[in-house]
């Protein structure tokens, strides 16, 4: 059972206040560690305090939304604590996306100022082309931003925020395809360590004297997550500013990493590295995955490779922090618990709901719902999107799936139809949109499909106008730079037909069980092919 939180200890739930904590109580301590640069918590807190100060200088105050476009790096993490302290709203950009994707994220979330990597500068410079309210910061370089916030005093701030305040906007997207900016307050980086401490569960947990490795990208929930739990527990924060596995494998041991958070099959990826092994990962006492299930033959791999715990993760940018976790000693080879997500966290509560919205009994499959204190504010002006995935305090989480008689969750499918490739989340509706654009496309159906290496793999059954010599080659060419390169699928199905339900929504599920059944076999009624033997072409991404 979670005890009641003192309100007085949770006052002290702010990033800024977790900053001024630590730089006085460990000044010398590295708080993140990044490409061979070392930044103390002493020297992580002076140096957001400052650009604070330069944040307000140029007009940025509570409650303004302040942009990063780049990847991760001590940088980052100073700008999320300049905005804490100011009470602006830092909104991560994904570097990987087209000019016209980062202008839409820019104008829906009116961000005043942007921190820009130079590396990706060109991007910015397009996307900012119709956006001349914006101010642009490069990160490096002449005019930098240590220069930007050089000469601002280094006293401490009150941004007279709380708790509830929000602190970062991550955008994410439905099953609309349209991105969509998830609000998330302060609490959601405090509520699971406190309901872990408070239940005396271990599941998952943060030490002062951890150091961990930050792999996955910071403009998403998990990345960000990780990290600033890691630092507001006082450890040390290993940041790659983009995973390559050799890296990830050599930054472990010559760091002497304990924790990290990672997808399966990057996880794959660095067991299948030379230097893997058990000298080289010697020093992990924990390691959390998540956005798919682990495969026995993996997990086997890793209870033999990794000398530690691991862990299974289920969350969403929504809930803020992690929903249902399954613990270490679930994770046997043979045990049917390894086909679960887990059981829910301390502090948080699940229920498995019918189309009326009552509580299915275990074993029954419905939609999958999670209350939690560390959830979103709401989805940035869309009332009514937030309405609907709030639920009078339930998050809808757009899955579908069953609680068995000892509350652990088991996932049937993903009602979103959300494709997660390697960690990365893909909308079909948002490729199919694009894929419609091509003049030789008269419907297109964007669905996953199981691959062992990366979890899915993005499939995309297409309609061409008769008469078309549209091939895959051409399909994969015309979305490079209309949307971002990993969404772009890599097979492509040239089909005489989708299958539709009465209001002529395309059946995404049904399109998918007929792939599963057998690309090459001959397709039924609902899916027929072009060509008398060859249902399905397959392309390299480029």
């Amino acid at each position: 059972m979670t005890h009641p939180v003192n309100e007085t200890d949770r006052r002290q739930w702010t990033l800024h206040r977790s900053a001024a904590r630590h730089a006085a109580e460990r000044p010398g301590h590295p708080a993140v560690v990044c490409e061979g640069r070392t930044t103390t918590y002493a020297e992580l807190d002076d140096r957001s305090t400052r650009a604070a100060h330069a944040l307000r200088a140029a007009g940025i105050g509570r409650g303004a939304r302040v942009a990063y476009f780049g990847r991760e790096s001590e940088h980052y993490y100073l700008a999320v604590l300049a905005c804490a302290k100011t009470g602006a709203v830092l909104v991560p950009v994904n570097w990987r996306l087209t000019p016209g994707e980062v202008t839409h994220i820019l104008r829906d979330s009116g961000a005043r100022l942007v921190f820009v990597d130079e590396r990706f500068g060109r991007t910015a410079e397009q996307a900012l082309a119709c956006l001349p309210g914006v101010t642009r910061v490069p990160l490096t370089g002449p005019g930098g931003l240590a220069g930007w916030y050089e000469g601002h005093p280094g006293t401490p701030l009150d941004p007279g925020t709380g708790p509830d305040d929000a602190v970062v906007q991550v955008y994410t997207s439905g099953t609309t395809g349209l991105p969509k900016g998830a609000v998330l307050a302060h609490r959601s980086f405090f509520t699971l360590p406190h309901a872990l401490r408070e239940a005396g569960s271990d599941w998952l947990d943060w030490r002062p004297d951890d150091v961990a490795l930050i792999s996955l990208p910071g403009f998403g929930i998990a990345g960000i997550g990780w990290f600033l739990h890691t630092f507001n527990a006082g450890g040390t924060n290993v940041v790659m500013g983009m995973f390559t596995p050799g890296e990830a494998v050599r930054l472990i041991a010559e760091h002497r990493v304990t924790t990290t958070f990672i997808a399966p099959a990057m996880l794959q990826m660095m067991l299948d590295e030379p230097a893997a092994g058990p000298a080289a990962f010697a020093s992990l006492r924990k390691v959390a995955y998540g956005a798919a299930p682990i495969s026995e033959t993996l997990l086997c791999r890793c209870l033999k490779m990794l000398p530690c715990e691991l862990a299974q993760i289920y969350a969403s940018t929504e809930t803020g922090s992690v929903a249902v976790c399954l613990p270490p000693e679930a994770h046997r080879p043979g045990t049917t618990m390894l086909r679960s997500v887990g059981r829910v966290c301390p502090g948080n509560e699940i229920r498995v709901t019918g189309p009326d919205g009552h509580d299915l009994p275990p074993g029954e499959i419905g939609e999958v719902r999670v209350r939690t204190p560390a959830h979103m504010l709401g989805y940035w002006n869309l009332p009514d999107a937030t309405a609907a995935a709030l639920d009078d305090g339930w998050l809808r989480m757009g899955d579908a799936g069953y609680l068995d008689a000892d509350g652990y969750l088991f996932l049937c499918d993903r009602i979103n139809d959300t494709i997660i490739v390697g960690g990365q989340n893909i909308y079909p509706a948002e490729v199919e949109k694009e894929l419609s654009d091509h003049p030789d496309v008269v419907e297109a159906a964007v669905v996953g499909l199981p691959d062992r290496y990366w979890g899915d793999q993005a499939h995309a059954c297409v309609v061409l106008r008769p008469g078309s010599t549209a091939r895959p080659r051409d399909l994969m060419r015309f979305l490079r730079g209309r949307i971002a390169d990993y969404k772009i699928p890599e097979v492509y199905h040239v089909v005489g037909a989708l299958p539709h339900n009465p209001a002529g929504k395309v059946l995404r599920r049904e399109v998918r069980e007929t792939l599963l059944a057998g690309v090459t076999q001959p397709a039924g009624p609902g899916l027929p092919a072009t060509g008398p033997a060859t249902p399905a072409v397959a392309a390299a991404r480029p």
